[in-house]
């Protein structure tokens, strides 16, 4: 996957070209050549407060989205990752989810990791219930049995039997690779 680096608070006094240039080597350790050193990791120099290099920045994703032919389809049942889960008073198992392809819709049965159900609740990023999402949309989602992982896929299926199958499989698989491993 491309990474592109945001190098923020470039406004600083203390943003001086040594500084920056130990940050490129800081990256280069972790084999993210920058650009400026003739590798192929683009850092982007900005300052969200003076609004400086912003316009850059999506310049470059909008570039990397294009060069890459990454393309969502809003069609069909949705799938995507999780981004975090966690246990929330009143509401059970609740998981923070990027909607890559298809379309979620509230009611929809879902499998997320070992975590199964009929989603309750679609709460987007600005706090307020929805009762769809389509692809690129960060979701809030309510009513799974169990917390999934954070990087688990989620995927939609058409019943809560199907769902509750897929989530037992997983369990099955994540037990057997568990028994598998040297003591």
């Amino acid at each position: 996957v491309p990474i592109v680096v945001a190098l923020n608070k470039i406004d600083k006094a203390e943003a001086t070209d040594e500084n920056i240039q130990r940050i490129f080597g800081q990256l280069a350790e972790h084999e993210l050549n920058p650009v400026d050193w003739g590798g192929d990791t683009e850092v982007i120099r900005t300052s969200a407060i003076k609004n400086e290099g912003i316009q850059d920045l999506i310049d470059v994703l909008d570039y990397q989205a294009e060069l890459l032919d990454l393309k969502a389809d809003f069609g069909g049942p949705a799938e995507g990752t999780v981004i975090e889960a966690h246990l929330a008073d009143g509401h059970g198992p609740v998981a923070s989810i990027l909607v890559q392809q298809g379309s979620l819709q509230k009611g929809d049965y879902i499998v997320a990791g070992r975590g199964y159900g009929r989603l309750r609740s679609l709460t987007n990023d600005h706090g307020e219930q929805v009762d769809s999402a389509s692809p690129s949309m960060p979701m809030s989602i309510s009513g799974l049995s169990e917390i999934p992982d954070a990087g688990d896929k989620f995927y939609i299926v058409k019943s809560q039997k199907e769902a509750e199958a897929a989530a037992k499989e997983r369990i099955l698989i994540e037990r057997q690779v568990y028994l598998s491993r040297d003591k």
